[in-house]
């Protein structure tokens, strides 16, 4: 009796236990360590070193190592973007359609992908011992190489969605992951460039045709183009061997959580995925605006070598002024990640666009100095860093209010992030093309030391005006963008419950 006393006596007080330890569970899954984190940040650096790698240096590897026609080089460059930007809402199509194995739903396609991107951008820069074919041996490879990266860094983007079901453990994680990829840009660049060696330098004097070394200077020219076919290769090599530790990392440090067992909807066509994708207003308000802020910025960052060069004449400070304004972005991304915490997403966009444009404009107007470009360059990171993490940040929260508006279709997230990196890479694309275009009617000489004035002038006009335009069209459209931090949080609640 007084056995039984005690057991209904430890029952009584044990009996609200079970729910506590539920709850408690819960909220430990929906927790990230820090650890996670850094293992889910690793994870993004392999296509932001890829990236930046092959933004710097293929077209002048192409061109001056490979040796290729400047046409050839340009069909490379253009078929290789646009198949990129057409592979990402495939894949996103079909990442969308695979089922969960023991080991998540993107984590297979990550898995699977990485021997094979590591091959295919080993070969980019190799060159064959044929003359003939050389254009088809690096579009086939280009264009197999951004296949590959794709099949990793959409299903990578949609695992923000599957790592926890708490928005603000997402959004730390993205912060990490931002300042990590922020970092592997440099990185990229820094291993081409060091292992390369920096840019040649512009002769004062025309060679003697005449001179009794001139042979002499052939063979040396010979040497020297060898060994930078195998300063590529060893480039190429360590950010292979990056690239597959980053993928062991993000695959054994990060566990992928099953949508809570909820039953996905049916299959989709492609179609389907499209409308419904494109049906969702504030995703569509969403990625319009960051559509114009990231042309304007792609605008910038892709003329800004050109513009130090040509229009500054920092010709040897380019690679120094590219790593402080990325350093600098390195840097303020957890100041950023305070402040949209602190005072709402939608706040955190309008200041970090917004504070780009003086310095845009500054930079056009004084005198060339190379202290101020300096000083620019710290500023103009600090942009770069909201550019790159508050479309991340915000992804999540159009996707939940999907989810809140639809509950009855799951399992369809890759779908928002592949055509988001779709519209962005569309972007890269266009101003990669503008910029082509423009500087082709100012005038400009490949591989001349001087350009004419319409050259100078065309490339301020690339870097400062018609960025500022665009940022501006951007806000605008995002002005309109209906997720403030109310709804957000109301969406929060309801899937909560929901769950």
């Amino acid at each position: 009796s007084a056995d039984c006393m005690k057991r209904c006596t430890t029952s009584n007080i044990l009996l609200p236990e079970p729910m506590a330890v539920l709850e408690s569970a819960k909220d430990q899954r929906n927790r990230l360590s820090v650890w996670n984190k850094l293992c889910y940040a690793i994870g993004g650096a392999p296509y932001q070193i890829t990236g930046s790698a092959l933004g710097f240096f293929l077209q002048i590897y192409l061109l001056d190592v490979a040796q290729l026609d400047p046409s050839h080089a340009s069909i490379i460059l253009f078929v290789g973007r646009a198949w990129d930007a057409v592979t990402d809402p495939t894949v996103g199509f079909l990442v969308s359609r695979s089922r969960w194995t023991r080991f998540g739903r993107m984590m297979p396609w990550i898995l699977l992908s990485t021997p094979f991107a590591v091959l295919t951008y080993f070969l980019i820069w190799y060159v064959p011992p044929f003359q003939q074919g050389k254009i088809i041996w690096y579009l086939i490879f280009y264009c197999l190489f951004q296949s590959m990266q794709t099949c990793f860094h959409v299903p990578y983007s949609a695992l923000t969605m599957f790592i926890s079901n708490d928005q603000k453990e997402r959004d730390s994680a993205t912060a990490y992951r931002m300042m990590v990829e922020v970092l592997g840009t440099v990185l990229g660049t820094a291993i081409q460039g060091q292992i390369i060696g920096g840019g040649q330098d512009c002769p004062t004097d025309e060679p003697d045709v005449n001179d009794s070394r001139n042979s002499t200077k052939i063979n040396t020219s010979r040497v020297t183009l060898d060994e930078t076919k195998q300063a590529y290769l060893i480039a190429s090599g360590v950010i292979c061997i990056i690239y597959v530790l980053c993928a062991a990392v993000l695959f054994f440090g990060v566990k992928e959580q099953k949508d809570n067992g909820r039953k996905r909807s049916q299959l989709l066509t492609f179609r389907q995925g499209l409308w419904l994708v494109m049906s969702h207003g504030p995703y569509i308000k969403l990625v319009i605006g960051f559509l114009f802020t990231s042309l304007a910025f792609m605008l910038l960052e892709g003329n800004f070598a050109l513009f130090i060069t040509y229009s500054l004449g920092h010709r040897k400070d380019f690679q120094n002024i590219l790593l402080v304004i990325m350093l600098s972005g390195t840097l303020t991304i957890p100041w950023w990640q305070w402040f949209l915490t602190k005072f709402g997403k939608k706040m955190a966009v309008y200041f970090g666009m917004t504070w780009a444009i003086p310095f845009m404009i500054l930079i056009v107007c004084i005198k060339s100095h190379l202290i101020i470009s300096y000083l620019v360059s710290v500023a103009a990171g600090v942009s770069v860093a909201a550019a790159f993490l508050l479309p991340w940040s915000m992804l999540p929260d159009v996707v939940d209010d999907f989810k809140v508006r639809n509950p009855d279709i799951h399992g369809h997230e890759a779908l928002f992030y592949s055509f988001y990196v779709f519209f962005i890479k569309f972007a890269s694309g266009v101003s990669l093309g503008i910029s082509t275009l423009s500087l082709k009617f100012a005038g400009y000489e490949t591989g001349s030391c001087l350009q004419p004035e319409a050259v100078s002038l065309t490339l301020k006009v690339l870097v400062s005006p018609v960025p500022v335009v665009l940022i501006a069209v951007g806000l605008l459209i995002l002005r309109t963008y209906p997720i403030d931090e109310d709804r957000r949080q109301g969406n929060r609640k309801l899937l909560q419950e929901m769950l």
